[in-house]
């Protein structure tokens, strides 16, 4: 099968487009054709080995574990292995998974979900990383409520899309940030305001957020602090910028550090891998409450050049890849 391979950590120079051999399900997974797979953030920093605190945490000190990059997916289920229950050869299916840059992915069951009814099998490939991220996020870690002020920063992005739709499913009123040519579509996925942080700085406005989303930013604490309300939640997701070791994980340490001193709620977020959320995701694009803002769809060998752009900030929505 042909798949994205890298060997070494690096710039997108280290993928290459490569036959290698069919994975097999083991027990507990189940084989996947993979219809289409999805960029997030995670894919730049394993590709790249940054920060360094990554390859501490068991993905490979000197090259990658996991040879094959991506891990959001969907596609049908070609063979199951033992022990698995619930999925069966022809199921439509998207999760998370390790290698879905490839013609054929294996994942475990756990972390699958059956595709949302009337959602194209290509399109629910955005949903599991991202989504999920922006569901816990809002749910779990913001504690959102109807009738809230949430800010999201970043709102034009993989998580940003899902999350100005999803607050305002849940009641709130909803702000994005984002540059001068994503404001449109920020606005049609259903933000009341959206800034262009180019032009008006969002912490100089008059009434304070409740909740705050920053994705993947690169703000000072204080300054993000200052457009909270005095009780006000901070969740912070992901970053970018800082030091070759911790990256932009040095503002999730040092909001730790600084939350038991301050009346504001200070937190570093991190998804966790849940079928179930996978379900509450479906259900919300059945509903017709989340839809899933898709940029473009690239085959295989546009992969790395689809990382780079992402990485520059160029996205809007999510960026597909198609065997």
């Amino acid at each position: 099968m042909k798949a994205i391979v890298q060997d070494g950590y690096g710039s997108s120079d280290v993928l290459g487009l490569r036959d290698i051999e069919t994975p097999k399900p083991g027990r507990g997974e189940v084989l996947i054709a993979v219809r289409a797979a999805a960029l997030d953030a995670g894919v730049w920093h394993l590709m790249s080995g940054r920060p360094r605190l990554l390859r501490l945490m068991g993905y490979g000190l000197r090259a990658p574990k996991v040879r094959v990059r991506g891990r959001e997916v969907a596609g049908r289920v070609e063979s199951v292995g033992e022990g698995v229950t619930g999925l069966r050869p022809g199921d439509e299916v998207f999760g998370i998974c390790e290698g879905s840059f490839a013609e054929y992915a294996t994942a475990s069951q756990d972390k699958l979900a059956h595709k949302p009814a009337g959602l194209p099998l290509e399109q629910a490939a955005a949903l599991p990383i991202s989504g999920l991220t922006a569901l816990q996020a809002l749910r779990d870690a913001g504690r959102v409520e109807p009738g809230q002020r949430v800010l999201v920063i970043g709102a034009a992005g993989g998580v940003g899309t899902f999350a100005v739709q999803l607050a305002k499913a849940y009641g709130a009123h909803v702000t994005g940030v984002c540059s001068t040519a994503k404001t449109e579509l920020v606005r049609s996925l259903g933000a009341d305001e959206a800034i262009d942080y180019t032009r008006e700085d969002f912490a100089d406005g008059d009434v304070p957020y409740d909740l705050i989303l920053d994705t993947a930013g690169n703000r000072p604490l204080s300054h993000l602090r200052r457009a909270l309300t005095p009780r006000g939640t901070l969740v912070i997701i992901g970053g970018e910028g800082g030091g070759q070791w911790l990256g932009g994980m040095d503002r999730v340490l040092r909001a730790a550090l600084l939350n038991p001193f301050v009346r504001h709620s200070l937190k570093g977020f991190m998804a966790s891998e849940r079928r179930e959320d996978l379900d509450v995701l479906k259900r919300h694009v059945e509903d017709g409450t989340l839809t899933p803002a898709i940029q473009r769809t690239c085959p295989l060998a546009g992969a790395a050049e689809a990382i780079d752009q992402l990485h520059r900030g160029e996205a809007r929505g999510k960026i597909l890849i198609v065997p």
